[in-house]
């Protein structure tokens, strides 16, 4: 009898907080409804910065202006939105957005700069000969995650993950990026360096101070500080605070510059192929794979810090695997839509779910709405887009910090 006591108490399940300190909600439970759309909203809006970066970077080398990178922003977010679904429906069903990559801009880049495209006098045309360019490359590359991941062969390769492994892994992961954080903060430090303070203040110190039960300062740190700096940097540009300032700072610190939300459509829906038929280059497409190996192992170490900000058990390497498969299809749909980059799970988002305490699944499937609600109308996601980068930038310094730190906790928890 007392064996059977025994057993039957081992098979019980533990609360979260016994389970794993510091985690309030975990992948499979919610705070209440009200409370999951603020934070949805916050991963919709971390996420966004990424998605203004990575299209910055590309439409006006490809030729493109506002239009057309009002466009492009708008099928990325369509697209993170799809393929944020489908991964914490099928895939890892970790709590993890899936969003443009960074790994993806030294090879996407090479086929912007390519002289075949820069023949076109038109600049319209000739961003649509490199966009399907870059679509096909990013069609083949789809081809490696997809192979290495439902075949099980990824899942032969984390198989040999242990926790010594797996600590660098995720370490690099979150601070590998440092580079879009405090350079880009110093772009415009009158802005960013604020955000930078309050965000911590609000996360890291007011809740100390004011001692509520309810974790509203820390959990909605992200929402607080973005609105009052917001606010701050409208009130600097409206005083004429960057007249006859460079254009690089103008172009970072100023709210009216963007010039996305005159660009924007009222309602707007990406489909496949808008831009044309993909054309395929063997060259781009070998360049393109070479980095979807190196997003597929990015991943791979954000699935596992999600993981451990869920509150869930380590992740077997079947699921693991499965994960890189659906992030295959990701970039399968980034290629057929034309999102000029390749998908990733997004590490800042990560980030946040470490920030907040909260990994809940349903809370980032909301964002993937957001994404998907926003994308269809532009003017209205044009207005957050027009958030200055440095903001953005400010927020990455804590959110690749606590992916950074994840390493500590995986230690304590036991991975493989």
């Amino acid at each position: 009898m007392r064996g059977a006591a025994v057993k039957a108490d081992v098979l019980q399940p533990h609360p979260v907080k016994d389970q794993l300190p510091g985690v309030d909600f975990c992948v499979t439970s919610s705070p209440h409804w009200a409370e999951a759309v603020l934070l949805g909203f916050q991963h919709y809006l971390v996420m966004l910065g990424t998605t203004i970066i990575i299209t910055g970077i590309f439409v006006p080398k490809m030729g493109g202006g506002n239009v057309e990178k009002a466009e492009v922003i708008q099928t990325v977010l369509f697209v993170a939105g799809l393929n944020t679904l489908l991964q914490t429906w099928f895939g890892t069903r970790l709590p993890v957005v899936m969003g443009a990559s960074y790994t993806f801009i030294i090879p996407i880049y090479s086929i912007v700069l390519a002289p075949k495209y820069s023949q076109y006098a038109d600049p319209h045309e000739r961003f649509k000969e490199t966009m399907r360019g870059i679509q096909g490359a990013l069609l083949i590359a789809s081809l490696f995650p997809m192979i290495a991941g439902f075949l099980g062969f990824w899942r032969i390769v984390v198989r040999f993950l242990s926790p010594l492994s797996a600590v660098p892994l995720v370490t690099l992961t979150g601070l590998g990026l440092y580079q879009l954080g405090f350079p880009k903060l110093a772009n415009c430090i009158e802005v960013g360096l604020p955000l930078l303070i309050l965000l911590v203040f609000l996360s890291q110190y007011l809740p100390l101070i004011a001692k509520s039960k309810r974790a509203i300062f820390d959990r909605f740190a992200v929402l607080f500080s973005v609105a009052l700096v917001w606010v701050y940097a409208e009130v600097l540009t409206v005083a004429g605070a960057y007249d006859g300032r460079p254009q690089i700072t103008q172009l970072s610190c100023r709210t009216d510059r963007s010039g996305l939300i005159t660009a924007a459509p009222w309602i707007r829906f990406p489909y496949p192929f808008q831009w044309g038929g993909p054309t395929f280059h063997a060259g781009n497409a070998f360049a393109v794979m070479a980095a979807t190996f190196v997003a597929v192992v990015e991943s791979t170490g954000t699935f596992i810090a999600a993981s451990r900000y869920g509150s869930a058990t380590p992740i077997p390497p079947s699921v693991l695997s499965r994960g890189i498969g659906w992030q295959g299809v990701a970039i399968f749909l980034d290629g057929m839509f034309g999102a000029v980059s390749g998908s990733t799970a997004s590490v800042e988002n990560t980030g946040l779910l470490g920030l907040t305490r909260v990994g809940s699944r349903r809370a980032i499937q909301i964002s993937a709405g957001f994404m998907l609600f926003f994308s269809v109308l532009g003017k209205f996601g044009a207005l957050f887009a027009s958030i200055p980068l440095p903001i953005v930038a400010a927020i990455y310094c804590i959110l690749f910090a606590y992916v950074g730190m994840c390493p500590f906790s995986i230690l304590s928890q036991g991975y493989g």
